[in-house]
């Protein structure tokens, strides 16, 4: 089997990834990769398509698939809160919590990751076309195999950019480098009212698969929890997953990364999770009206989350 994910070198869905390098899969019966396939909208149509069988991504991107929520479900989550960082150029002295600094400035962020910031953008009473916003893909990571945040990162020290939104490895690199700025973390509290639950990382799966290989989906939820509560017990674990798929300063970080988000690390897809998230998705246009909880998470495994 594949499990899906539309960046590797990155804490965003590290509990999958180490769940096939720590064996968790194995150990629960499924023969289980790991498969880089960017971006996110991209790694839901492979499973739709029938070219993975899980996905490792943000919630609200099954909808780029899989309209109105229909075949796919949630199994759990890695990890709660929306994950991503908006980061600008140091040079421009951006105070935190200030969103004003993206007028006239390019943000690098992909597909359906960026709507998370255009609906903070929303609420801060920016318009992107008004006030000269440019949010877009930072060029070359449109293609299948590419990690996006430490190519953001790149991209900003190049000067290629003035910011962008991507994830925790992304910005760290970028901090430590000195080219940039945490200006929006919204996991610690940064951004608009209600930003929190936009989306969150979860694992995702077929009506299909559900229906067919029950036993597969029940195994997959039981090896990530798994895999959260190794980490939280032997942090460690996280730096010998990195030396093996990262490289070498990203190997050496992603220990302290994963630490800083232990925290977050519940499998549980709450009912108001989903209320929210679902709210943020009519907002953006991909959701055509709200959904049962039912038909957005596999409820008949929720007892799993408890371990």
């Amino acid at each position: 089997m594949k499990i899906a994910v539309p960046d590797m070198i990155s804490p965003s869905y590290f509990p999958a990834l180490a769940a096939v390098e720590l064996g968790f899969f194995q150990r629960e019966g499924l023969d289980m990769a790991h498969d880089l396939r960017s971006p996110a909208n991209r790694t839901y149509e492979d499973m739709r398509d029938g070219h993975v069988d899980f996905v490792a991504a943000s919630g609200h991107a099954a909808l780029a698939a899989f309209p109105d929520w229909q075949g796919v479900k949630l199994l759990c989550a890695q990890g709660q809160g929306m994950y991503w960082f908006l980061v600008m150029r140091s040079d421009l002295k951006a105070e935190r919590n200030d969103l004003s600094v993206v007028r006239g400035r390019r943000i690098g962020a992909a597909p359906w990751v960026e709507l998370g910031l255009r609906r903070m953008l929303m609420q801060a009473g920016i318009d992107p076309v008004q006030d000269g916003v440019e949010i877009a893909p930072i060029p070359g990571t449109l293609v299948l195999k590419v990690n996006v945040g430490v190519t953001a990162a790149e991209a900003l020290e190049d000067g290629r950019i003035d910011g962008f939104w991507a994830n925790g490895m992304g910005a760290e690199v970028a901090v430590r480098r000195g080219v940039g700025t945490v200006v929006i973390d919204t996991r610690r509290g940064d951004g608009p009212e209600g930003c929190f639950n936009y989306t969150a990382a979860t694992i995702a799966t077929t009506d299909r698969l559900i229906e067919q290989t029950p036993e597969a989906a029940a195994a997959a939820i039981r090896a990530v929890v798994a895999t959260q509560d190794a980490l939280r017990k032997d942090i460690t674990l996280a730096t010998n997953v990195g030396r093996k798929l990262f490289p070498p300063l990203q190997a050496e970080l992603i220990a302290d990364l994963i630490a800083r988000d232990l925290p977050f690390y519940s499998p549980v897809l709450s009912r108001g999770f989903v209320a929210d998230m679902n709210r943020f998705a009519v907002d953006m246009g991909i959701l055509s009206a709200d959904v049962a909880y039912e038909r957005v998470v596999a409820t008949r495994f929720s007892h799993l989350w408890a371990g």
